[in-house]
């Protein structure tokens, strides 16, 4: 794994640092690549329930290594996953991004491919990338418009402005904020609320509200029904009933 970004796992939960801080986290090809590999580690070890995204130094991301970019035409892709090694192919067990400091250009579209965001008051979002010739095309155009309202999505779009977390957790977009230098612990508690829970539910529950946004009203329970025919006959499921009757806390096996 890359010094790009750090991992640290704390129980089930996943911790993924990227950690450029002398360039505001910027994403490097190494960095997107290390990443990759911290996601597919997340999704291929079963005692990781869930993971944390986060950045060194007080920011979270500032988007792509414009530097690198611009001496060598070095684009921070990795294969299907696009940029960064996560926007364009989320892990499937749940992501939280945690979020100090600036989250801008492509690093508010890795904010935006993760499934929760806790940001610190004083954090600020954006994509700016019209200001530099550029469109946010990892999810920025694709992603905003579905989370906040269509026009503040078109305005963020195409000002480029920056908005403040206080504003975007008003608009449902932040999950919940924290006070400065907080928004990793604060982001650790609803990973530890999220990894009690069943495993195989909390998967395919995830899966499930990220898909159907797509289907149409009149198809959306004969999509599921298949979807989530397997959880009513798991272990977990048998677990999680006898350990409610008997008033004591599951031991989840994930099938």
């Amino acid at each position: 794994m890359s010094d790009c970004v750090e991992v640290q796992r704390l129980d089930a939960v996943w911790v993924m640092r990227l950690n450029r801080p002398q360039a505001r986290n910027a994403v490097n090809l190494e960095t997107a690549q290390a990443l990759a590999a911290a996601l597919d580690a997340l999704d291929a070890d079963p005692e990781l329930r869930i993971g944390v995204l986060t950045g060194a130094g007080g920011n979270f991301c500032s988007g792509m290594d414009l530097k690198a970019f611009a001496a060598t035409g070095e684009r921070p892709y990795v294969g299907n996953r696009g940029f960064g090694g996560l926007c364009e192919k989320p892990p499937a067990k749940p992501l939280i991004a945690a979020v100090e400091g600036y989250a801008l250009a492509g690093g508010c579209e890795l904010a935006l491919a993760c499934d929760l965001i806790v940001a610190s008051r004083e954090a600020r979002f954006g994509v700016p990338e019209v200001k530099r010739g550029l469109v946010p095309g990892s999810g920025g155009m694709l992603r905003l418009p579905s989370h906040i309202p269509y026009h503040v999505a078109m305005e963020a779009v195409l000002t480029g402005d920056f908005f403040d977390a206080e504003r975007l957790h008003q608009l449902g977009l932040v999950n919940r904020l924290a006070e400065p230098g907080q928004a990793l612990d604060a982001a650790l508690a609803m990973a530890r609320t999220i990894a009690d829970n069943g495993p195989l539910a909390v998967r395919t529950a995830k899966s499930i509200v990220s898909q159907s946004r797509n289907w149409r009203p009149e198809d959306r329970f004969d999509l599921q029904r298949p979807r989530i025919a397997h959880i009513f006959v798991s272990e977990d499921a048998h677990e999680g009933a006898t350990a409610f009757a008997e008033k004591r806390k599951p031991v989840w096996k994930g099938k």
